[in-house]
């Protein structure tokens, strides 16, 4: 009897375990790329509707969602994340704004083009095998989720959601499935989608996207962790067979294996998101989250009938909480890196004072991190974030230094005869120290250029720079009002110059700088003093001979060298400028003898600009100048406008030889205002109101005299379609000077017009 009652009793308990025990979910991620953002939309609706998640696989975007969930964050904070500016920054391979480093980038120039060559290989260790920088998001992996992941020595079936991903070794053919170790490095893994962003190795092997080999992990779901019930999320497909024309899907079908897109487990629901969003689209990711969660409603009564465990989502914060209170901050008190001793040596005077014990805050670390990487001879660094036993963490970097030479291919070809093109050559190297050298000219009938410098830069958390350089440019001024299908005058003032010096550069923190010039200059002005002349006139000789010493200040955090829509900008210069003037009057000159005069000046030179509502469709900015010059006036009219600054807060004047945008002292204002229709896409309107203090002015007998006060006010507008291409900016533009006889100049170009810096002018 007494054991007919144990088996009774027996029997209930199995009954009751088996009725109502807490299941055990699993929830399986697919990849998918911008369409993997379902994802959160899918984890949304579950934790809404109380049901659990103890287990989770992903591949890819999967990874990303999946492992961010299983560190603490909640479905809105992933959210959050996605739809923020910092997340379009990392999806275009970009850094944000306050990471950018202004003093070790270069100085603006025409380029539209780069290749960089090893010098033991031309090509096959020199083409690109990324097309976007990885740095911002590997900082935001080590710093989101290797913390996490340290804090529980690296175990993934410790954190808050015990997690599997998977990434692909594409020498054996096979996918590596990620358990412990680093979790940022096995994400990144993951989600290496082939030449979108740098591949990383883990255990010396060279690792991509999960979802070559394996894009919807459930038989890892059901192999590590058995659950009772399983829940795919799944927007990514088999590709269609080859066929004989279409390159892209014979390359796919290549590269990329079948994936299992069914549940093996005993017990599974799988939710196909419908969405329009597509791999790439990451401007959709909103629409993504809301198509998943619309889905997973929709399905949210079948998956109740199916799922008897519950978990309410107070339950669910609770246990967040205690998880992320466990999670030991980001201070670094040293580094290491996986590079050789001298790279190791620049790099961590770069980052950690090596005679003072330091313990760096996130943020300060974060500060002096995207400095180094902003380094042009540092091609790529990865960092891990390693736990030690007082709470700290060494960062170990992989660092992998840029190629030696670099090959820079760009210029300006417009529908108005100022075609410039551009080349340049640099050779960098970096060891106890960087060097850089460089050499560009830029070439075409109304401007060219030869230049070439030489850098030292020394190791520091401050770094100083020296730079010695040499210029020579010209510039001739010919009718260049004319188009293609016009023919083009004879020149009336070419420019030449040739100045040589030396630049001392320090940091202003991460987007200012400051540097000191002296320089050597000469500069050669032949020009007529008359409109009517022929091939019998002889042209005026101005030259003007000496030195000058020069500071400035800038703070630069524009979105791009020209045509930007976003940022703002401050710059200051001060020059004083000492030399020697020697004129030569020509067949048009007013004076019949040579002169010779020393002069002297300070020349102070303010540029603001600010865009005060930044929005993904629309951008405002506000833009001036304003100029202070002390000098005396030359021996003619001409030869005192060349030496003067020239209005130039849009690109186009730069190109013409326009009297009534200069003088010793000037103010200009105006308004930028930008429509971005679509992405890459601007419409502008420029408007600048330009005031003289003073002009210079040519009376009838040929002497010249300043006027009197605040004459000669004018404006000038420019109109223009611009789209923002890859190696640069394809536009349509017209202009109106109105004091011009031929006010409205309408043109077509592509590229950049930029260019050298000039001597003293």
């Amino acid at each position: 009897m007494k054991l007919k009652q144990l088996y009774l009793l027996l029997f209930c308990c199995l009954i009751y375990s088996s009725t109502f025990a807490q299941q055990k979910v699993g929830l399986v991620l697919s990849g998918g790329g911008a369409t993997g953002f379902c994802h959160i939309g899918v984890i949304k609706a579950l934790e809404e509707n109380n049901i659990p998640i103890d287990y989770i696989t992903g591949t890819s975007a999967g990874a990303l969602v999946g492992s961010m969930y299983s560190v603490g964050y909640s479905p809105e904070e992933i959210e959050a994340f996605v739809l923020s500016d910092d997340f379009q920054t990392m999806t275009n391979g970009d850094v944000r704004s306050d990471q950018h480093f202004l003093f070790r980038e270069e100085e603006k120039n025409a380029k539209m083009i780069s290749l960089s060559l090893s010098k033991d290989s031309l090509f096959n260790k020199s083409l690109p095998t990324s097309f976007n920088s990885s740095a911002f998001i590997d900082y935001f992996l080590m710093t989101h989720l290797g913390t996490a992941s340290a804090s529980v020595q690296n175990q993934f079936d410790s954190l808050f959601v015990p997690f599997r991903c998977v990434a692909s070794d594409i020498q054996n053919k096979k996918s590596i499935i990620f358990k412990d170790g680093y979790l940022n490095a096995a994400v990144r893994a993951s989600m290496t989608y082939p030449f979108f962003i740098k591949p990383t190795r883990i255990d010396g092997i060279l690792l991509f996207d999960g979802g070559l080999y394996n894009n919807f992990p459930a038989d890892v779901m059901c192999e590590d962790f058995s659950p009772d019930f399983t829940i795919g999320s799944n927007v990514s497909y088999n590709a269609a067979p080859p066929t004989e024309d279409d390159l892209i899907s014979q390359l796919t079908n290549m590269l990329v294996s079948y994936s299992d897109y069914s549940i093996p487990c005993k017990n599974g629901f799988i939710i196909d998101p419908s969405t329009s969003v597509s791999t790439f689209d990451f401007l959709s990711v909103q629409q993504a989250i809301e198509d998943g969660y619309n889905s997973t409603i929709q399905q949210i009564d079948s998956l109740k009938s199916l799922i008897t465990s519950t978990r309410t989502k107070k339950e669910v914060n609770e246990r967040r909480k205690k998880f992320k209170s466990k999670i030991i901050p980001l201070n670094v008190s040293s580094i290491s890196s996986k590079t050789n001793e001298k790279e190791l040596r620049y790099t961590r005077l770069s980052l950690i004072k090596s005679k003072k014990t330091e313990l760096l805050s996130e943020q300060e670390f974060q500060r002096r991190y995207f400095r180094l990487y902003a380094a042009p001879q540092i091609n790529f660094i990865y960092p891990m974030a390693q736990l030690k036993s007082d709470s700290s963490y060494n960062i170990s970097m992989t660092v992998t230094k840029s190629k030696d030479f670099k090959i820079d291919v760009g210029g300006h070809i417009s529908s108005r005869p100022v075609n410039t093109g551009y080349l340049g050559l640099t050779y960098q190297t970096i060891g106890n120290i960087i060097t850089r050298s460089h050499l560009e000219s830029y070439f075409g009938k109304f401007y060219g250029s030869l230049r070439g410098d030489f850098m030292l830069e020394f190791p520091a958390i401050f770094p100083i720079s020296t730079t010695g350089y040499f210029t020579l440019n010209r510039w001739d001024y010919f009718r260049s009002f004319a188009t293609f299908f016009e023919d083009v005058q004879p020149s009336f003032l070419v420019q030449n110059e040739l100045y040589a010096g030396f630049k001392l550069s320090i940091p202003v923190g991460n987007t200012m700088k400051s540097a000191l010039d002296f320089r050597y200059f000469k500069n050669d002005d032949r020009y007529y003093q008359s409109d009517v002349f022929s091939n019998k006139d002889t042209a005026d000789l101005t030259t003007f001979e000496g030195a000058s010493v020069n500071w400035g200040i800038e703070k630069n955090t524009l979105n791009r060298k020209q045509f930007a829509s976003s940022g703002h900008q401050l710059k200051f210069k001060a020059r004083y400028v000492f030399g020697r003037e020697h004129s030569i009057p020509g067949s048009t000159s007013f004076q019949n003898y040579e002169f010779t005069e020393t002069r002297s000046w300070v020349n102070l030179n303010l540029e603001y600009q600010n865009f005060i509502i930044d929005h993904s469709m629309f951008h405002l900015g506000i833009h001036g100048q304003a100029v202070y010059n002390s000098r005396v006036l030359f021996s003619n009219y001409t030869a005192t406008l060349l030496t003067l600054n020239d209005f130039n807060l849009l690109p186009d004047p730069a190109t013409y030889f326009l009297p009534e945008y200069r003088s010793p002292q000037f103010g200009a204002a105006g308004l930028n205002t930008i429509f971005s229709p679509r992405k890459n896409v601007d419409v502008r309107f420029d408007i600048y109101l330009y005031q003289p203090l003073i002009l210079v002015d040519q009376l009838d007998n040929g002497s010249i005299v300043f006027t009197d006060y605040f004459q000669g006010r004018t404006f000038v507008a420019s109109a223009s379609t611009i789209f923002h291409s890859f190696v640069g900016p394809i536009r349509a533009t017209m202009n109106y000077y109105p004091k011009q006889s031929m006010p409205w100049s309408l043109q077509f170009s592509f590229g950049y017009v930029l260019f050298n810096e000039r001597s003293v002018r």
